[in-house]
């Protein structure tokens, strides 16, 4: 069982940054989820805290224990990796056995078949225990990658996109699964990805990483209800978020269309907001922007239909706005034309309002040592 602490953790690749003074601690027997797009600095910080990269800058600990020159065989940490990394020659029994048989960690031969009948069991591969890794179909290969990393008890489980490669299907499958498996794991897990549906539905806390700095770290709801900026609020959510240029009037109305009638502010947006301040970015998710066929109330303003995606029971409506484009989600047997007027109608009751900085004005934030905004407290 393990808290683990990075502090001010910076690594560079040439003159590539891969990461910029990370700050982040992870509890014992939290699921803690690394998120962020390919190339924001994920895997690099995995393998920093697993030791095969030593960080230029900054501090690991575990249980309070520096541990930046300890080597990784002595860290008693777990990787999953997101190419399986299998032994081809063995069988699935003997893949999942082998951390049980290195010289490190070696277990007696009952014990080692107790613990690899017990994992595959979790896994729902026991049947598959004598079959050789080249007849497995990839869904299976990942479990087996999962499998020799849960066989044995480590401080920390370390798992980088471990269901990338599956199929939709399985993906969803699996990650019930995950979850299940996080209760009973009773470990502390880091695990990487780049789909915000495995980071809401499996993570208590959430790293959002971007250009290997930390933009958030909260829980999934402090992520989606309230993100620290516009980028935050742009990776989470299909389709994405829309944003809005608006203009905070005299009399302290928001104006975001010409045509529509001002909009009363939320009290508690109007109480962050400088007295200066004439230009805002207004967040808006598809589900709250409510359309109609005709002009219904004065704040209603006159778009076209640019696309229609049926997506089952709903579709993703696509609309056009003086060169902008703007989702909505509505049902999928909309009877619906192209360049069709539709009047849309913007709920503010549920926006995000952004400064010119791009910050969110709602949010608390946490600095670091030198200053520097990180995160939503």
């Amino acid at each position: 069982m393990a808290d683990i602490t990075l502090k001010s953790i910076s690594k560079k690749f040439k003159k590539d940054v891969a990461l910029d003074h990370i700050n982040l601690t992870v509890k014992d027997k939290e699921f803690f989820v690394i998120f962020g797009p390919a190339g924001a600095g994920k895997t690099t910080l995995l393998n920093v805290i697993a030791g095969l990269y030593l960080p230029d800058y900054g501090n690991v600990y575990l249980n309070g224990e520096y541990f930046n020159h300890v080597e990784p065989e002595d860290r008693n940490i777990a990787m999953v990796f997101e190419n399986y990394a299998l032994y081809p020659h063995f069988t699935v029994f003997e893949n999942i056995a082998s951390p049980l048989k290195s010289p490190k960690y070696r277990e007696p031969k009952e014990v080692i078949e107790k613990e690899v009948k017990r994992v595959a069991s979790i896994l729902k591969i026991d049947h598959l225990l004598e079959r050789n890794i080249s007849e497995l179909s990839n869904g299976q290969r990942q479990r087996v990658g999962l499998g020799r990393a849960l066989v044995r008890t480590p401080h920390v489980f370390l798992m980088d996109e471990p269901i990338t490669h599956l199929d939709a299907k399985l993906r969803h499958q699996m990650r019930a699964e995950l979850k299940e498996m996080q209760k009973n794991l009773d470990t502390t897990t880091i695990y990487v990805t780049h789909d915000y549906l495995e980071a809401l539905s499996l993570g208590d806390k959430i790293a959002i990483l971007n250009e290997g700095k930390v933009e958030q770290i909260g829980t999934p709801d402090d992520i989606y209800y309230y993100p620290h900026n516009e980028f935050v609020a742009g990776s989470f959510g299909e389709p994405e978020i829309n944003f809005f240029d608006a203009i905070v009037t005299e009399d302290e109305q928001l104006s975001i269309f010409e045509e529509a009638k001002k909009q009363d502010i939320p009290e508690q947006v109007k109480r962050k907001l400088d007295k200066n301040t004439k230009d805002v970015r207004v967040g808006i998710r598809p589900k709250d922007i409510k359309y109609s066929f005709s002009k219904e109330s004065e704040h209603s303003v006159e778009c076209s239909v640019y696309s229609f995606e049926p997506l089952g029971a709903k579709a993703v409506l696509t609309i056009e706005k003086n060169g902008n484009q703007i989702r909505l989600v509505v049902p999928s047997v909309l009877q619906i034309d192209m360049n069709q007027p539709i009047y849309i109608k913007l709920d503010i009751s549920k926006a995000m309002f952004f400064g010119s900085d791009k910050i969110n004005l709602l949010s608390k934030f946490i600095k670091d040592a030198k200053g520097e905004v990180v995160w939503q407290s």
